[in-house]
């Protein structure tokens, strides 16, 4: 596998989004190769699981894989910083696909999309209306929208809605913006807080440690403009517009973030779909699918068949 640094960006944007792509170890830029769009978690940037674990495997499978960060996040441009819009987010998956198919090594009609956590609901949500995506995956995807309309403001979205409002106009009026951090800032201070639900632990244990630290994976949220997650669903319509193959991997190891009730709702609304797999994985939790060499290991088994059967 190659990798290289790239930004790319079209005549809508106003901004470059920075981005890893991968080339498998054999590339020839003479040849034409199928390729994939890989998009990080929430919270999270390209240097983590979307291009380390899975646009590792994917280019070591022979795929042109571009893992980017999102606007408003990490390297990419974009203002307000931290900000997590699940529209722009979306359209950065179309603008990724823009740039793949300028470049003459790809071949245009054999892209997918693959995304982890939150950027897995994305991946899907992009699919309803991106015909150009031949087939979609989502590790322990995440609906960001009914997420925070439930835990993330603890089931008191109205209320949520109202904070935000408040805040916004605090800083329209000149005050500092409030940019949340979203998990604890170590295991230890989660261990004496009493914070050790599955998820949350675990995700400390990923983004907060070396395991999976990152300088551009902030885990930090701009509450002021969240406004736009709180009313958006990451599966509306799919009963009718995801035609394309799609695939779901979950654990079974539940825990409160949601992965595995988002992955069997959308894998059960997506019946439109021209091939619609589910893979529950039994002994792995959120995070394993993350880096666990196990749990990804079994996660690359399902994947790599089904791209080869749709892309």
């Amino acid at each position: 596998m190659v990798q290289q640094e790239i930004t790319f960006r079209n005549k809508d944007m106003a901004w470059d989004i920075a981005a890893l792509m991968l080339t498998p170890d054999d590339f020839n830029p003479l040849n034409k190769y199928p390729a994939v769009v890989s998009v990080h978690p929430f919270g999270s940037c390209k240097e983590q699981t979307s291009s380390a674990i899975y646009g590792r495997a994917l280019a070591d499978a022979g795929y042109v894989v571009i893992a980017y960060d999102a606007s408003f996040q990490g390297r990419s441009g974009g203002l307000p910083r931290f900000k997590e819009d699940p529209h722009q987010r979306v359209e950065d998956i179309s603008h990724a696909i823009d740039y793949l198919v300028t470049l003459d090594f790809v071949d245009a009609n054999r892209i997918a999309s693959l995304g982890i956590c939150g950027g897995g609901g994305y991946v899907f949500n992009s699919a309803l209306s991106e015909k150009r995506i031949k087939a979609a995956i989502g590790v322990t995807p995440v609906n960001l929208g009914r997420l925070f309309r439930e835990d993330f403001s603890e089931f008191n979205p109205l209320g949520t809605l109202e904070a935000i409002s408040q805040q916004r106009t605090a800083e329209a009026l000149g005050a500092e913006r409030q940019v949340n951090e979203l998990l604890p800032p170590s295991l230890e201070f989660a261990k004496q807080s009493g914070l050790t639900e599955r998820d949350v632990f675990e995700a400390t244990e990923y983004y907060k440690t070396k395991r999976g630290q990152a300088d551009g994976g902030a885990t930090r949220m701009l509450f002021s403009h969240a406004h736009k997650i709180l009313s958006w669903d990451a599966f509306a319509f799919a009963e009718t517009l995801m035609t394309q193959p799609m695939m779901a991997i979950v654990g079974q190891k539940i825990g409160a973030f949601g992965a595995y009730r988002d992955g069997k709702a959308i894998y059960g609304k997506s019946f439109a779909s021209a091939d619609r797999q589910l893979v529950e994985l039994s002994e792995w939790s959120h995070y394993d699918l993350y880096d666990h060499p196990e749990a990804v290991a079994l996660a690359v088994e399902q994947i790599i068949p089904f791209l080869a059967k749709h892309v």
